[in-house]
């Protein structure tokens, strides 16, 4: 057992790693956005990333609802980062600002 909670722990480093990395391309889409003047939500975006997570979750025998709400939290976890550089999304969508 402690063997395998070795491996879980590391395995969950690996995991903060590459949040960390996803964390600085969400700071760069906010420079992005600033220089075309795109709103934090790009709804079709969202649907897409939180799509992408379930086809790849199924892909390797991951609940993809697990996924799903994985992601999700991700993703409105970072387009709240991108609001405090970019302002609120306008609009229930985010739309306005495109």
């Amino acid at each position: 057992m402690r063997e395998l909670r070795q491996t879980i722990d590391a395995l969950d480093r690996k995991l903060i790693d590459l949040l960390a990395d996803r964390a600085a391309c969400i700071d760069r889409a906010v420079e992005l956005k600033q220089l075309e003047n795109l709103p934090a939500r790009i709804p079709a975006r969202v649907e897409e990333v939180a799509a992408n997570a379930r086809r790849n979750a199924a892909e390797v025998g991951l609940d993809p609802d697990l996924a799903d709400k994985l992601w999700r939290e991700m993703i409105e976890w970072a387009i709240a980062r991108e609001e405090t550089v970019l302002g609120p999304s306008s609009g229930p969508e985010g739309k306005d600002r495109t």
